[in-house]
């Protein structure tokens, strides 16, 4: 009877704890799909925007015109730059590529034909091309928008973009749960597992890989089942197993959401084995409880009927045994309470602590950028006024039949916007959120933008750098956006330590060693003392005077050195001022990958 008991505590237990997973990571599921929600809206205006250039027209009226096609690959391959996509590419009537952002790769779309592709097929019609598929020219996978490109009426041919999905799947496995998103047909197009792409949760029917197979969608040799079993749990969720290579399954709780506008279903697999852990532990506990108890009873029984004189003893001791049996079944209660409760605070300190230290980042970036925002007006208002005195001397030269000195004036102001975009392009790369993996950088290109950005900042204080030669393409292991902040802190705090110096000068020097690099900065301050050396790398540690420093660059660019395998050490010089010396591992140049 006890056993029958505990088997049917069993699953009712299970499923509490199952449904409390679920709505637990349903934030989860929330915040993937309208991550993709955003982007695909992001980008779904932008093919309209460039089909309305009158070039591209031009182009496809008179294909032959090399140099007009020159021009629009390379505005193509900026606007792809700008705007973070992977892909912009004309195409004529016939679906053959005249024009593409990657024209200069080696597997340019430039002469390929996809006029097989529903999104041409679409839009050729008049319509807005929408299609997801894995690329047949670079093996990614990406999402098309196309529009028709027209003259008055007339279509004259098609422009197509396509982003890729690798970052959201990158985010996504950094989490406890797994995702995937499965198309109209039931394939699974993403996910958080790579192994599980182009799989699918029940075999795909003859028109479905009939479809498939017509517009080259994906490959055909891996629309493969997973070998799942789904079963419904509630009005919310499913229970679904899917079986390993090895043969063993694993048991997930999953939820799902649609994208309408994709035709997409995103659902979130949470693995379940932490409930059935929860329940069983449950279980034996309330056993142990049950055993316990009959044990007492077993022991009162035997010992009335073998000392019945001494019933009064008996009743007294099982009195004092039932209560401390009491007292250390709500001890335990409690010590398990206690660690369940210490696990959760865990937890959440782990990703309090993960967030806290991105945000710490930005902090640290956008401070810096408000210390510099002063050298940075004047570093603008410069160009600003070359540029409204060249456009006076510009109308004055054409009022006078001038054509030279006005093309002369119109080449000025054209070299003033290129260098305020230079300018505004560091500071956004500087103060992007820090969202990149690590993967092989140029160290030396680095260094060179850390430079320009503080090159307001160097000049205001009158401090001059001297850079030792170092190798011409220097790659590490890092983060682009990341180790330019690292470098920028570096020099940033050596200005500072300059302050009362009459002539300050910053020595910068790349090396390269073995499997290392390193970039060393050093000033010509007054160095550091060996209290401070103890504190160099802690949080809001700082020598600076009140107000102009939190204490956190130091010690944010100590923590991203350590993600990257890398150390970031401090000392002083043997000739004065102190010595930051930044060590990475070396990497190799990456291959120039083609994509779709």
């Amino acid at each position: 009877m006890v056993l029958a008991l505990l088997l049917i505590l069993f699953p009712a237990l299970e499923r509490v704890y199952l449904a409390q997973l679920g709505t637990r990571e349903a934030s989860t599921l929330v915040l993937a799909v309208e991550g993709l929600t955003g982007s695909l809206r992001r980008y779904e205006a932008l093919p309209i925007l460039i089909a309305e250039r009158p070039d591209l027209v031009r182009a496809l009226r008179d294909p032959g015109d090399g140099a007009l096609i020159d021009k629009i690959n390379t505005d193509l391959e900026a606007t792809a730059e700008e705007v973070g996509l992977s892909d912009i590419f004309l195409m004529d009537r016939s679906g053959l590529t005249i024009a593409a952002s990657n024209h200069w790769k080696e597997l340019s779309f430039v002469g390929q034909n996809f006029s097989y592709r529903p999104y041409f097929t679409m839009a050729l019609a008049g319509d807005r091309g929408k299609f997801f598929a894995l690329g047949t020219t670079s093996g990614e996978r990406g999402y098309f928008f196309a529009e028709p490109v027209r003259d008055g009426a007339e279509i004259l041919g098609v422009l197509a973009v396509k982003f890729t999905v690798d970052t959201f799947e990158a985010a996504w496995r950094d989490g406890t749960n797994e995702i995937i998103v499965q198309d109209d047909a039931g394939v699974i197009f993403m996910a958080s597992r790579e192994e599980w792409h182009f799989r699918s949760l029940a075999p795909l029917g003859p028109e479905a890989l009939a479809a498939i197979a017509a517009t080259r969608k994906y490959p055909m040799d891996q629309l493969d089942p997973l070998g799942a079993t789904q079963t419904p749990f509630d009005e919310d969720f499913d229970k679904l197993s899917i079986a390993g290579d090895d043969g063993t399954r694993t048991r997930f709780l999953m939820q799902s959401r649609e994208i309408p506008e994709a035709s997409w279903t995103v659902s979130l697999l949470t693995p379940a084995d932490p409930a059935w852990t929860r329940a069983a532990g449950m279980v034996a506990l309330s056993a142990l409880l049950l055993l316990l108890v009959g044990l007492i009873a077993t022991v009162v029984i035997q010992r009335r009927v073998q000392l019945q004189e001494r019933i009064r003893a008996a009743l007294s001791m099982q009195e004092e045994l039932e209560h401390r049996v009491t007292l250390r079944t709500a001890e335990l209660k409690q010590a398990n309470q206690l660690i369940m409760q210490e696990v959760e605070e865990r937890r959440t300190a782990e990703t309090l602590l993960r967030q806290t230290q991105t945000e710490l980042i930005q902090a640290g970036k956008l401070a810096a950028l408000g210390q510099m925002s002063a050298a940075l007006s004047h570093e603008f208002n410069q160009p600003l006024a070359a540029v409204k005195s060249f456009a006076r001397n510009a109308l004055a030269y054409l009022d006078r039949d001038q054509p030279d000195k006005v093309r002369q004036n119109v080449g000025m102001i054209d070299d003033m916007v290129d260098r305020l975009v230079a300018i505004s392009t560091h500071l956004r790369n500087f103060a992007r959120r820090p969202g990149e993996k690590t993967e092989p950088v140029r160290l030396d290109r680095a260094v060179e933008t850390a430079l320009a950005i503080l090159e307001p900042k160097l000049r205001g204080a009158g401090c001059v750098v001297a850079q030792t030669e170092g190798p011409a393409e220097t790659w590490v292991m890092g983060g682009q956006v990341r180790l330019q902040q690292v470098i920028v802190n570096l020099l940033s705090n050596a200005v500072d330590a300059m302050g009362d110096v009459a002539e300050p000068v910053i020595d910068l020097s790349i090396a390269c060693g073995g499997a290392t690099a390193t970039v060393a900065v050093r000033d010509r301050g007054p160095g550091m003392t060996e209290d401070e050396m103890a504190s160099l790398f802690d949080p809001f540690f700082t020598t600076k005077e009140p107000g102009k420093g939190m204490g956190l660059g130091l010690s944010i660019s100590y923590n991203i050195m350590r993600d990257f395998g890398g150390t970031l050490e401090g000392r002083n010089h043997p000739e004065g001022g102190a010595v930051f010396t930044v060590t990475l591992r070396r990497a190799d140049a990456p291959s120039m990958a083609a994509a779709e």
